[in-house]
Order: C-alpha cells, then sequence, then structure tokens
C-alpha cells in the first residue's frame, strides 16, 4: 500500500470527521458560516481530528519502537505493561496532588510508565524461553497485576469511577483547551525518525551493537522514554487505545517489510487512519449516541490481533 493511498484515506476521513455530529455543519455551510457553527469547528471539531491524528500517530509508533527493540512482533504498550504503569501513575497523582496541573500528572504518570517498561524489559532479559507468543503473555500478566493494584488503591480511596470514566479511551470529550497536551509528542516522533537507524541496529542484540560501536542500552533507554513519555500523555489527555501499537505495526511489516526508517511515516499514516476510521464508525452506530473510541479500537484491534496469531501459526506449520 503506497503512502500516497494511506495519505489520501486520512484527507478523505479528516473531512467527513469535521462534519459528524449532533450539531449540523454540512460542506455547503462552509460558505456561509453561523457564528455557532464557527465555534462547533473551532472549539471541538478541529481539536477533535487533530488530537485523533496526532495519537494514532504517536501509539502506533511506539509499538513499532517497542517491537524493534525486543525483537518481537507481539510487544507494544499494551502488552509490556506500560499502559497499566502509566494508570497507576495517574491514580498516585489524583491521590497525592488531587489538584495538581496536567504537566505534573503527566510527569507522574510517566515516571510509573518507565519504570514499569524497564521492570518489562528486566524480565525479558531473565526469560530464557524467548517465544515469540510467550513474551506479550507476560506482558499482560505483568500488566494484570498492576492494573489490580491499580483498581484496589482505586476501591480502597474511593476513586474507581473517577478512574474508569476518566481512563477510557474517548475522544468526546475532547475540546480546545483540553488537548493541547499531545502537542509535546510531535518533536518526541521526530526524535523517533532521527533515531531510526540506531534503533534498527539496536534490534539485532547487544553484542552486534556493540560491535559496531553502538551505545546499546543508550539507545534502548532513549527508546524507552520516548515509549513511556508518549504513552502517558496520550492516556492523560484521551485515554487508553488499546491494541493499536500492537496491530498497525504489525500490518505495515506485512506490506513493506521490517525496516524501521522506512515504515515509520506508512506506521503514522496507517495508525492515524485507523483511529479516524474507528473514531467516525463509533459515532454513527448509534447516532446521536457516540461509544467510546476505547471500545471500537479494542473490538476491532483484538480481531486483528487473533488474525495475526492464526496467520503466524500457519505460516509456522508450513515451514
Amino acid at each position: 500500500m503506497k503512502r500516497r493511498y494511506l495519505l489520501g484515506t486520512l484527507v478523505v476521513l479528516s473531512v467527513v470527521s469535521l462534519f459528524i455530529g449532533v450539531k449540523g455543519v454540512t460542506p455547503f455551510d462552509l460558505f456561509n458560516l453561523k457564528n455557532e457553527q464557527v465555534q462547533i469547528l473551532l472549539q471541538s471539531r478541529i481539536p477533535r481530528l487533530i488530537s485523533i491524528i496526532i495519537a494514532g500517530v504517536s501509539m502506533s509508533i511506539c509499538g513499532l519502537i517497542m517491537q524493534q527493540l525486543t525483537r518481537n512482533k507481539f510487544v507494544s504498550p499494551t502488552t509490556a505493561g506500560t499502559m497499566d504503569s502509566a494508570r497507576l501513575g495517574v491514580l498516585v497523582s489524583l491521590l497525592l496532588f488531587a489538584s495538581a496541573s496536567p504537566v505534573l500528572k503527566m510527569s507522574i504518570a510517566f515516571l510509573f510508565a518507565l519504570l514499569g517498561t524497564f521492570i518489562f524489559m528486566k524480565i525479558l532479559d531473565k526469560i530464557k524461553f524467548k517465544d515469540t507468543v510467550f513474551i506479550p503473555l507476560v506482558g499482560l500478566m505483568f500488566g494484570s497485576i498492576i492494573g489490580s493494584i491499580t483498581t484496589f488503591l482505586a476501591y480502597r480511596y474511593d476513586l474507581i469511577q473517577n478512574m474508569s470514566s476518566w481512563l477510557q479511551g474517548n475522544f468526546s470529550l475532547i475540546i480546545k483547551g483540553r488537548y493541547e497536551l499531545l502537542y509535546i509528542s510531535i518533536p518526541l516522533v521526530i526524535i523517533t525518525y532521527l533515531f531510526a537507524n540506531k534503533f534498527t541496529v539496536a534490534g539485532m542484540g547487544e553484542e552486534f551493537s556493540i560491535n559496531l560501536g553502538l551505545p546499546y542500552k543508550q539507545i534502548v533507554n532513549i527508546g524507552l522514554v520516548i515509549v513511556a513519555a508518549v504513552t502517558s500523555i496520550v492516556i492523560l489527555t484521551v485515554g487508553m487505545i488499546p491494541f493499536l501499537g500492537l496491530i498497525i505495526p504489525n500490518i505495515v511489516s506485512i506490506y513493506n517489510g521490517d525496516h524501521l526508517k522506512k515504515n515509520l511515516s506508512h506506521t503514522a499514516l496507517m495508525g492515524a487512519t485507523f483511529v479516524l476510521f474507528c473514531d467516525i464508525l463509533g459515532r454513527l452506530i448509534i447516532f446521536p449516541y457516540e461509544i467510546p473510541i476505547g471500545m471500537t479500537v479494542g473490538v476491532i484491534g483484538s480481531a486483528v490481533f487473533l488474525y495475526l496469531l492464526l496467520r503466524r501459526k500457519s505460516n509456522e506449520a508450513k515451514v
């Protein structure tokens, strides 16, 4: 699939997204917009579209980085405990700094996400049986333990409802003034592009990287910091979007190979297109009501994940 087709699809879906909503704004109204319609576009529809694109791009690229560094196609922020750790960090920030600024909450969530990801990588180093499916299962179990701790604390301090409603992936609450934190993801994505070749070499293993004169641990740490930062930003702004970083890089690698720098633009465009499609679908299925993005991406993403697992098994059987 060529980039121009992905870009064209993204542009078409972006235009469609701007004109879907309870308050009617049609393309013909653009020539004679009322003040209320201008406010709807500027305060809600355009910020929502921007946040969808940034979240889709950044989370997909996070999945690509993690898969490259762990040399496992089924590792992502969802299956490595990164999202669950960030969620625990958000809860801790609510408990200790209830009236804290979004930046402080993001910083705490980032520290927890980074710590959780490092623990997962340490667990990965200790595992001798490194089967492709076994490692993400370990990550899911690790994430479930952290999730259980989060749920216990939320029940203990009567915050379970706040956590459930706030951290469920949902773009309906995005308005001007509540999504700007996502802009921090943009320079992180640019850094990913600059370090793409180094991430590719690091993905070959520690000995190979050191033989080429590459500081392996430093490069891995940079990658994990990017993943933790982006994950915490997206969770704080939008909520949890499951499976996105898992399925998009896998789909891209099926038709485009495994070269990280070559796949970055494809992954970014496909991630944004996929999230935008799921958002439009969620708005149309029970219109004028809306299905949260976490649910639509979760249902479609789990189906794609199952297909990828079955596809791998069938390929192994042929070999």
